[in-house]
């Protein structure tokens, strides 16, 4: 039997199409190119590509619709079906964002039904019209201008944090931050405190980039920085969530956070602090950035907009002391780390015309409430079973569990009734972990939902 190169062109390209139907990549109703635009497309005559299509046509794959053009024919859904190999269950990876729609109590999502998508689209559009060549050459790597004049301006009136739009880097979400940092001022071997329990996601990113991870356990005002000294005095950074701790939501005090800088500042240490969503408050006043205690030039502050808008940007900004901005310029350019220039240039407009505060401030109204009816709705449920901690702010609840409770199987359970939880013990790194249900608020719309999302999480339990 000849090998496919020693057919004729037709003649392969007629075999190409029947694989691609019979594989399920072309399905029942798809229309294809026309003959004249794919014999451009693949450089070949178009009696070739027409000897191909007529040969489909005649057998029954392909039905020419005249001015419609031309697709896979209807009648092959069955037989498409059959055909179109499956991947066996076991092979399919685990995501973390799958890209599937939401599941209730889903955690680090804001909520989606109160973005102004029409507000939002209109400036889209807007900047779509207005973008010319400059929208068409490779971006600054540092990030759009305008963008990170709008971020330097927000930080200075909102956080407390004097800095230049120099300073202020845009990255392709709080991972691609901390990347650039581990790049720009870390090595492989540097030894960094790590807050425990912490947020897993920036625990894989350092352990990738061969950072060895100091565990520090927290407590109620935070860090424990004299745990930290006593187990890596000369380590080369800490990576803290002050404002919110992630994931036990306490907050950093002003003795430890004042500790914190003075060992930074002694050991020339640097301390990267996730700033993840302090614009969540909803009890006394906001507290500031530890950033904006800062004097030395030791903290390189991060924050994200995917908990204040939409993940779905993979938008997040660092800010550098003024020494680190040629080194952080050049490490970027390297890296070539580049965010979608249209989805900057929205964003900036976003800010510039109020609707970000606007936005911050109708969220934070319905959050406190959306947290409240939750957290109603739980204790109405289980009374004394669940301990819910009183957190100050945030976007999630914690439900802690009694000592010896498999919480990795209690929220696989609840996965299959529609329920997305994290288990509070895979947070811990080497402290002994306590049990424990994260739960996020923000997209329980109403006491009804409330009320429904703790039925299903006590068939459950």
């Amino acid at each position: 039997m000849p090998s496919s190169a020693d057919l004729p062109v037709y003649r392969q390209l007629y075999l190409r199409f029947r694989q691609s139907i019979a594989e399920g990549r072309l399905r029942p109703g798809d229309r294809l190119p026309s003959v004249r635009a794919l014999a451009a497309e693949l450089n070949l005559a178009r009696g070739t590509v027409d000897s191909a299509y007529q040969l489909l046509i005649g057998e029954g794959y392909l039905l020419a619709r005249g001015p419609a053009g031309t697709v896979v024919s209807p009648q092959l859904q069955a037989s498409a079906q059959t055909l179109a190999p499956s991947l066996p269950p076991a092979a399919m990876p685990s995501l973390m964002h799958g890209g599937g729609a939401p599941l209730a109590l889903q955690m680090g999502l804001p909520a989606l039904d109160l973005f102004p998508r029409k507000a939002w689209n209109r400036l889209a559009s807007r900047e779509l019209r207005r973008s010319g060549i400059d929208g068409l050459v490779y971006p600054d790597a540092r990030g759009l201008p305008p963008l990170r004049t709008a971020v330097a301006s927000y930080l200075g009136i909102s956080r407390g944090i004097v800095c230049a739009p120099e300073q202020v880097f845009i990255g392709a979400g709080y991972r691609a931050c901390l990347q650039l940092i581990c790049t720009a001022v870390l090595q492989r071997g540097d030894r960094c405190w790590f807050e425990d329990p912490g947020y897993f996601m920036a625990r894989r990113v350092l352990e990738a980039a061969d950072i060895e991870l100091i565990p520090v356990r927290v407590d109620a005002h935070g860090l424990d920085i004299d745990a930290g000294l006593q187990a890596a005095p000369q380590a080369r950074c800490a990576l803290v969530t002050p404002t919110h701790q992630s994931p036990l939501g306490v907050s950093l005090s002003l003795p430890r956070r004042q500790a914190l800088l003075d060992w930074a500042n002694r050991q020339g240490s640097w301390i990267i602090e996730d700033d993840y969503d302090s614009e969540y408050r909803y009890h006394g006043r906001p507290l500031p950035a530890l950033k904006s205690l800062d004097r030395e030039g030791r903290v390189l502050y991060c924050g994200t907009f995917s908990k204040v808008l939409m993940p779905g940007l993979r938008l997040a900004y660092l800010v550098v002391p003024p020494a680190q901005v040629e080194r952080f310029s050049a490490v970027a350019d390297a890296l070539h780390n580049h965010c979608p220039q249209l989805l900057q240039a929205t964003v900036a407009r976003f800010m510039e015309d109020g609707h970000f505060a606007r936005h911050l401030n109708k969220t934070r109204s319905l959050y406190a409430q959306r947290r409240q009816g939750l957290s109603d709705a739980l204790q109405r449920e289980f009374g004394a079973q669940l301990q819910i901690d009183a957190q100050a702010g945030g976007m999630h609840l914690l439900a802690r569990l009694p000592a010896g409770t498999d919480d990795q199987a209690i929220v696989a359970a609840a996965r299959k009734v529609g329920l997305s939880m994290e288990p509070l013990s895979t947070w811990y790194l080497h402290a002994p972990p306590c049990p424990g249900l994260l739960m996020g608020f923000t997209n329980v719309a109403d006491a009804v939902q409330a009320s429904d999302v703790a039925a299903r999480l006590r068939s459950v339990l």
